[in-house]
């Protein structure tokens, strides 16, 4: 059973796809596992008869709630920090480059979520069937950005020594990421888009 980081990766990955296949998208199909494509893609589909790749980022720094922040079983329930995370560096032993440099992805859906359950109630949840997984899962607050991946890459190249690296454990790896205020990002980056809350309204 997932935990952690791959688990709440592959939760955003399920509620994406049911969001993406209600705004039209066809043939929505997503990576078998945690890190398994390549090329960095976790969700591909057809759209207006376009094929469309996206990297999935899911960050749970979206809570509100002092009480819910402070329960140390809530895993994915955190203080909003309003930044995007964006990993530089994949693997401190063997430098390998983050996923923001090397994604062959057309995309970015960072996806910001805050679960208000214990991790190994999501991570029964997520085993469930689509009627007891959307009903039960216990999202309060979400927010879900559109970033044109090849426009966030060249920003991220010229930009990303003026904010200081963060070690990031990712199951057995330990990765470094850039932690940036959105409103910086937005300000610089053209073509963002904002999806808002997908959650309460998935069917």
């Amino acid at each position: 059973m997932l935990s952690g980081s791959a688990l709440i990766h592959e939760v955003g990955k399920r509620i994406l796809k049911r969001h993406l296949e209600q705004q039209g998208a066809v043939a929505v199909a997503l990576s078998a596992t945690p890190r398994s494509d390549p090329m960095g893609i976790d969700i591909r589909r057809t759209e207006a008869s376009r094929p469309v790749a996206a990297k999935v980022k899911v960050d749970v720094y979206c809570g509100t709630d002092p009480e819910r922040i402070a329960e140390r079983e809530l895993t994915f329930y955190r203080d909003d920090t309003a930044s995007y995370a964006f990993e530089a560096i994949a693997d401190t032993t063997t430098r390998a480059p983050g996923w923001i440099l090397t994604s062959m992805a057309d995309e970015l859906l960072y996806y910001r979520v805050a679960v208000a359950r214990p991790e190994a109630e999501v991570a029964a949840l997520l085993e469930s069937p689509d009627g007891v997984f959307f009903s039960e899962l216990g999202v309060e607050r979400d927010d879900l950005r559109v970033l044109p991946m090849r426009e966030l890459r060249a920003w991220f190249e010229r930009s990303n020594d003026r904010y200081m690296p963060r070690p990031v454990v990712t199951g057995e790896r330990s990765a470094w990421y850039r932690i940036v205020p959105m409103s910086e990002v937005e300000a610089a980056v053209p073509g963002i888009r904002s999806a808002g809350a997908v959650y309460a309204r998935l069917r």
